[in-house]
């Protein structure tokens, strides 16, 4: 076959392609006419801390780069204020417009860290939205029928448990997929749980004479709980913007049993012989934390640098293999009184934000010189040690 070679890239930690003929068939009329594949993924911008899960299709756009096509990221300004309710079962708050734009530059920051910046296209859903009139959006509506609706599980069950589903967010759906048209997209990709808003695309572009994208699928990248898919309100992800070592320190507490979904969707290092190595290894006995040490350095080192993800290990067993703490470690100056400990664990970056510093402290994450702290009014006034989590240690000075 004569794109075997671009296809077995793409298959790599797919979990669906819809279809494949079809790609290969894209592929060839690219190669045909020389004009590069458009490979789009929309965010919805509700935060601005990108984990190491949103990064799966990302790097699978990032394998269509490196053959020569083109990536489309659609930021969803409409879309983030709407509310996507695919895996939930509440509806999400909504964002106003500046909300949308400051998290979406924050975004593409942290995709950049993937992406290849030259072959990347950025749209904005208020490109085509922003003029649309309520006639235009009649029809658009018209495209589906109650019933398609009533097939998307989220949907289904929420109605059936009398849980609020709102008009509107039966609107979403309809919007992303009218994205593939505005684009013209010839592949869509993202997590299996999208895979009913990413096959009403298709649909889409049919109703409008367009050529209909191929769905590529991911799966889901785990928690480091494994419990649970990696997601900020459980406080189980590995955030991009986190430092070398809280990287490192969160690979290496993820349960035995994720190495291998860790090794195929948390980094792009790892290929396929690679892969068959572990797994034998693991089969044979081997020490699965001497595997999990080599998956930590190479995820520090896919965001960082080689020197970084050295010294992420040589402290991660300084502090947990010795129990000491580390030599060094960031300083936050007070002056004379008492501060909030939440304050502290945001304004010196220990914390993304003070909602996260208040859930570290109620899940017991948090103590100082020693001390759990359970109360998230706790104030300090003199000089300490604080620990977060497992891996964070700030020091407080006058």
């Amino acid at each position: 076959m004569k794109f075997e070679k671009e296809m077995k890239l793409i298959r790599k930690g797919v979990e669906e392609i819809i279809t494949e003929d079809e790609l290969i068939k894209k592929f060839k009329k690219s190669d045909e006419t020389g004009k590069p594949l458009r490979i789009k993924y929309g965010i919805d911008p509700t935060g601005f801390d990108v984990h190491l899960g949103h990064l799966v299709p990302i790097r699978k756009m990032r394998d269509f780069q490196d053959i020569g096509h083109t990536g489309v990221i659609i930021i969803g300004d409409f879309t983030a204020q709407i509310g996507d309710p695919s895996g939930k079962d509440e509806t999400r708050p909504t964002l106003t417009a500046l909300q949308v734009k400051k998290n979406a530059e924050k975004y593409m920051e942290q995709l950049y860290s993937v992406l290849d910046k030259n072959k990347t296209e950025v749209r904005w859903q208020s490109e085509w939205f922003g003029n649309m009139s309520m006639k235009d959006v009649i029809k658009l509506m018209g495209k589906f029928t109650l019933a398609q609706f009533m097939a998307h599980d989220t949907f289904r069950k929420r109605f059936e448990n009398g849980l609020p589903l709102g008009m509107h967010e039966l609107m979403y759906p309809i919007l992303q997929s009218y994205d593939s048209v505005a684009v013209e997209a010839d592949v869509e990709l993202g997590a299996t749980e999208q895979k009913f808003n990413i096959l009403a695309g298709r649909d889409m572009q049919r109703y409008f004479g367009q050529p209909e994208q191929v769905a590529v699928l991911s799966p889901i990248l785990m928690g480091t709980d494994g419990k649970e898919k990696m997601s900020k309100s459980l406080n189980n992800y590995i955030a991009v913007f986190d430092t070398s070592k809280n990287k490192y320190g969160k690979t290496m507490s993820i349960p035995d049993d994720l190495i291998l979904n860790y090794c195929l969707y948390a980094t792009g290092s790892y290929d396929e012989n690679r892969i068959l190595e572990i797994e034998q290894r693991l089969k044979k006995g081997d020490n699965p934390k001497l595997i999990k040490e080599e998956l930590a350095w190479e995820i520090v080192k896919a965001y960082h640098s080689k020197k970084e993800a050295d010294e992420a290990k040589k402290e991660f067993n300084l502090i947990f293999s010795k129990k000491e703490i580390p030599d060094e470690m960031p300083e936050f100056k007070i002056q004379n009184g008492s501060f909030k400990l939440t304050e502290i664990l945001f304004e010196s970056g220990s914390c993304s934000s003070g909602s996260e510093a208040r859930r570290m402290i109620k899940q017991n994450a948090v103590s100082i010189n020693g001390e759990k702290v359970k109360d998230v009014f706790y104030e300090i006034s003199d000089e300490c040690i604080i620990k977060v989590g497992k891996r964070r240690f700030l020091k407080v000075v006058k």
